[in-house]
Parts: structure tokens; C-alpha cells; sequence
């Protein structure tokens, strides 16, 4: 029988709904799409920092998109704007099927651990309101040691070393192409949560599930390493 991975979850959007924000952006860029352009740049120039090797907290990148999106547009952003922003992104609520999903599959022995670009504080503040912060063994956050953001593979290598354990023991389960991309090029398996707006790549190294939402991930993962 195939020993169980070692499963680490992204965190925003793969746990926690990021359409939450939508209304804070499209009330102060007046469009609907604000959020989902913020988002992309951040992973844009999370990317670009990181191939220059130049260091930035995500958080840090985070605020610079929105103001580089704000002075392209001639919006002013206001303290008060920025203020809850911040405290939105740190209380974003999971997505509706993830709380059980997640026990289901610590319930049948796996071991779950998390990875993000965020700041671990940032991480612990989102799952604690999440009410799902108790289900996970430990956490990782790049800015710990490594540096460097996902999907470099430097970030996945920092988490299979700090748990003592070889990239075949592990799998990712995310809803980003960019991320499971990373991982399996790492040496992991890799899960894709299709969530709206995000589908496999038809290039590159392709994850080993696909699922609509957790649950469906989580079933075939105890499927494939039944008890």
C-alpha cells in the first residue's frame, strides 16, 4: 500500500474565499474586475521580484500593486481604505466546504500543513478567524527562511527539508496552476482546486488531481491511500 503524503494547502483562495474582497475594490476603483487585476499583479510581480532576486514581503508587494493600480486609474486611496483592506485580507472566511473537508482528511490520517507567500502572522490571523487554524500541524510561510515566493522551487525545498522528509512524500493542494506548477516541478505530487476563474495548463508539469472544491480533492486523495 502506497505510503500517505505529507499534504501542504495554500491558503488564500484555496481555503479561504478571495471574492470577499471584490466589493471593497469595486467600491473604490469603481470596476468590477479590480480585485481579480489586484491579484494577478500581485502574483505578476511576486514572480518578478523573486526571479530578481529582491526580496519583499507579500504583503508589502500587496500594497504596492494597489497603489501602482490606484495612480494609473487617478484614484486617491484613502487611510481609512487601506486600513480595511488589510483587515479584510486577514479575515477572509473559508470557502463553505473546507472546514469538513479538511477533518475528513485528517480523520483518515492524514497529516496536513500549510505554505503561503504571507507573512506567517498573517497566516495564523486568517486561519485562527477561519476557525480552521487547529486542523494543521504546523505552519509555513516563505518569509521565515527561504525568501523566496512560490513557485520557486526553493520554497517547496525549504518545507520538505524543514519536515525531514524526500519531494515524493509530499503534495500540494492549491487552486492555482502557478503554484502546483511549482510543486511537482519540486518533486511533489499537486492537487488543483478548480475555483472560479482558475483551470489546469496545457503546458507544463500537470498536477496529479483536479477537483471542483476540497471535498472532491479530498476524496480522491483517500481513495487513492484508503486507510
Amino acid at each position: 500500500m502506497a505510503e500517505r503524503p505529507l499534504i501542504v494547502f495554500d491558503v488564500n483562495e484555496t481555503l479561504l474565499d478571495l471574492e470577499t474582497m471584490a466589493p471593497i475594490f469595486e467600491r473604490i476603483f469603481k470596476d468590477g474586475g479590480a480585485m481579480r487585476l489586484w491579484f494577478a499583479n500581485l502574483i505578476l510581480y511576486s514572480c518578478a521580484l523573486t526571479i530578481a532576486d529582491a526580496y519583499v514581503p507579500f504583503t508589502g508587494i500587496g500594497g504596492a500593486v494597489m497603489q501602482m493600480q490606484a495612480k494609473a486609474k487617478g484614484i486617491e486611496i484613502s487611510e481609512a481604505d487601506k486600513a480595511e483592506l488589510t483587515d479584510k485580507f486577514a479575515s477572509m472566511p473559508p470557502h463553505p466546504e473546507v472546514p469538513a473537508a479538511l477533518r475528513k482528511l485528517r480523520d483518515h490520517g492524514f497529516r496536513l500543513f500549510t505554505l503561503t507567500d504571507n507573512l506567517l502572522e498573517i497566516q495564523g490571523r486568517q486561519l485562527e478567524q477561519g476557525g480552521i487554524i487547529d486542523l494543521f500541524e504546523r505552519r509555513f510561510s516563505v518569509d521565515q527562511e527561504v525568501r523566496r515566493h512560490k513557485p520557486a522551487p526553493e520554497a517547496y525545498a525549504y518545507v520538505t527539508r524543514s519536515l525531514g522528509t524526500t519531494p515524493s512524500q509530499m503534495c500540494l493542494i492549491a487552486s492555482h496552476t502557478w503554484d502546483t506548477l511549482g510543486a511537482v516541478a519540486a518533486g511533489w505530487q499537486a492537487a488543483l482546486i478548480k475555483r472560479v476563474g482558475n483551470e489546469v495548463l496545457s503546458v507544463g508539469p500537470q498536477p496529479n488531481y483536479t477537483g471542483k472544491d476540497l471535498d472532491d480533492v479530498a476524496d480522491q486523495l483517500i481513495a487513492r491511500y484508503p486507510g
